[in-house]
């Protein structure tokens, strides 16, 4: 599929012009593009235009290890796009181990705030996202991949922390940092789905050869706060369900 038409998808799944635009995406699900990863971001920055700022999530996933910016790479499981992108130029990348990276007028104030703990804080680039109401797009992914959430979870105060580390520089030398993280399997993020569509906010449907999922962030937040303050455990799986990750979550409550 070439460039232009990949812009038109965009454009008519609703990316706004000039608006900031997180993405979370598949390249395997999206694919074939002209140009490839590349030709997939000439496209988004195409919809979203000159004025538009264009954010992906960037960390390393490599806690043993402290983050550089200009060398270590995008995480395997955010996907070749996102690698692609932040070596692009005048891309502007977080200087911190929960980095994002960003192009466009607001990259800067987006990507400019300190090292967050835990990493989806409302001073974080996810945060910054919502405060600039901004769009997510879900391309070839789920919910389960929508940072927007965890930030929802922050804001709704979920009483969910389990331990998590990251490494930093500290006088040239590495130093182990722990911290408290809302974290767990993240499955049941598909909920968001159907709060969505039920509002008739989420816009869905082909950009590339992926299936693609388009909604304000401050709309993702609102739903999900509003859910979350009936059931501060709803994005855990139940007990006895076989979920490690949900049940350390549930363990930390005690």
């Amino acid at each position: 599929m070439n460039r232009g038409e990949v812009v038109r998808q965009l454009r008519d799944l609703g990316v706004a012009a000039g608006g900031v635009l997180l993405v979370h995406t598949s390249f395997r699900a999206t694919r074939p593009v002209e140009g490839g990863p590349d030709g997939l971001i000439d496209a988004l920055l195409a919809a979203i235009g000159p004025d538009g700022t264009l954010v992906m999530p960037s960390w390393s996933g490599d806690d043993d290890q402290p983050f550089d910016p200009a060398r270590s790479p995008a995480a395997a499981d955010l996907g070749v796009v996102a690698d692609r992108f932040w070596h692009r130029p005048n891309v502007r990348r977080s200087d911190h181990a929960q980095a994002f990276a960003a192009h466009g007028p607001l990259a800067e104030r987006i990507t400019a705030d300190p090292l967050p703990l835990p990493p989806h804080i409302p001073q974080s680039p996810v945060g910054r996202v919502h405060e600039l109401d901004g769009q997510v797009l879900l391309l070839g992914v789920g919910h389960d991949a929508d940072t927007t959430l965890h930030l929802a979870e922050l804001i709704a105060g979920v009483p969910y922390r389990t331990p998590s580390w990251l490494t930093v520089l500290k006088n040239g030398r590495p130093v182990r940092l722990t911290y408290a993280e809302n974290n767990h399997c993240c499955q049941r993020f598909a909920l968001a789905d159907e709060w969505l569509r039920t509002a008739g906010l989420q816009r869905e449907g082909p950009v590339g050869h992926g299936h693609a999922r388009l909604a304000r962030a401050r709309d993702i937040v609102r739903l999900a706060t509003a859910h979350l303050a009936a059931d501060p455990l709803l994005f855990l799986h139940p007990p006895g369900a076989g979920c490690a990750e949900c049940d350390e979550a549930r363990a930390s409550l005690a």
